[in-house]
């Protein structure tokens, strides 16, 4: 039954990860039909980020008292109904209060509220010996669908090429089926069991042996997750279309490779965590991912940043598996949803302060400041990462494991 509930999961991270991998990129397009600027549009990727850390810290609260099941069909409501929201409206100001309250995620990675629940469940359901490979498949579903719906990204331009039918309505018609995702979603987490949840066994105050090293970890992740916020899919997808004219159709194939060299990443890191420990494979893998988004902005021309670019996609991404790994690894099994909580929310309230920043810059220039100074601060939160936890003993690697030095 453990089994079939791992699956159920993953069919909800695909439809999720499906509507996410398209969305991120016609999100920029579509703002602009509307007339909205780079700024504004990093103010509603700021509000959806930052919408996502506090109904995050409130589900991690629920989640000692109700049933996983409740929460995550409660979300998947949400998720429908922000869909239906940028279908119908077209002001900014009641689009920048639906990206706060709802699901949108302009980034290729799942930072929404969905991810700490699904977390601790997927932990509750495996051995501690199969926990990184679980997390690693989860993670990899999701990018890989993720990356098959960047593709979608060129159906407007299509559909308005076969049928005559307007731009924006088109688009719409693409964030109404974001909503469709989300019914659908409900419907497969209608099949989970909804007595499991930690509401019985949960302790009033978390963390009472690991309490310090979770903080910690916590602001760490923040640090990177602000310097992620730089480049978000949509952001990211928004330089491009400044730096080199490409078109929807042409970044949706771009971020198809990007997702899938992304998503084959997973499994050499279940491999190389599996022989060097975790805290090596997350750091290790992440430095030269950071170094080459910095390089990115200053090649010459389009092939050269997309070079970078896939070499980055094929490192930046093997660390997310074996942090969450890592997270549940180091604390009791009745606290890993208020861990998955802790650690994630400070991640979205952190990576929802850069968006803003960077449609800022990308207003004034072309040049790429948002990924030199997303690189930088990853290079920080890697280093200091490396220097606090590579000593911290994680109870599942039974192996001897060789430091990178």
């Amino acid at each position: 039954m453990s089994e079939l509930n791992i699956h159920r999961l993953l069919w909800a991270r695909s439809l999720r990860g499906l509507a996410d991998g398209y969305v991120s990129i016609l999100l920029p397009v579509y703002l602009s039909l509307l007339g909205m600027s780079p700024f504004q549009l990093g103010l509603i990727a700021t509000a959806t980020l930052f919408g996502s850390g506090i109904m995050t810290l409130w589900v991690g609260a629920l989640a000692r008292r109700y049933p996983y099941r409740s929460l995550l069909l409660a979300a998947a409501a949400l998720m429908a109904g922000t869909g239906l929201g940028f279908a119908t409206v077209t002001d900014f100001w009641p689009l920048l209060l639906i990206a706060f309250v709802g699901t949108l995620n302009p980034s290729s990675g799942d930072v929404s509220v969905f991810l700490p629940l699904e977390h601790a469940f997927l932990a509750q359901s495996v051995e501690d010996r199969s926990r990184t490979a679980t997390f690693a498949r989860y993670s990899q579903v999701g990018t890989l669908v993720a990356a098959v719906g960047s593709l979608l990204a060129g159906a407007p331009a299509l559909l308005a090429s076969a049928i005559h039918l307007d731009m924006k309505l088109a688009h719409q018609l693409m964030f109404a089926l974001y909503g469709i995702a989300g019914g659908l979603s409900a419907w497969i987490y209608r099949s989970l069991p909804a007595q499991q949840a930690s509401a019985v066994t949960a302790p009033a105050a978390p963390f009472a042996q690991p309490r310090k090293s979770i903080y910690i970890l916590a602001a760490l992740f923040s640090v990177d997750a602000f310097g992620g916020g730089f480049v978000v899919q949509s952001l990211l997808a928004l330089w491009l279309f400044q730096k080199f004219q490409l078109s929807s159709l042409m970044a949706g194939l771009i971020f198809f490779w990007t997702g899938v060299l992304a998503a084959l990443s997973y499994l050499v890191a279940v491999r190389i965590a599996g022989r060097y420990g975790l805290v090596n494979t997350m750091v290790f893998t992440h430095l030269p991912s950071s170094l080459l988004l910095i390089a990115i902005p200053f090649m010459p021309t389009l092939e050269w940043a997309l070079a970078l670019l896939f070499m980055r996609s094929a490192l930046s991404q093997m660390d997310v598996p074996t942090r969450s790994s890592f997270v549940m690894a180091i604390v009791p099994a009745h606290e890993r949803s208020a861990a998955a909580s802790v650690t994630s929310v400070p991640r979205s309230l952190a990576a929802a302060a850069s968006p803003v920043l960077a449609g800022y810059l990308l207003g004034i220039s072309t040049f790429g400041w948002p990924l030199v100074i997303g690189g930088g601060l990853k290079i920080v939160y890697d280093l200091l990462l490396y220097a606090l936890f590579r000593h911290v003993p994680v109870p599942e690697e039974e192996c001897v494991k060789r430091p990178f030095s």
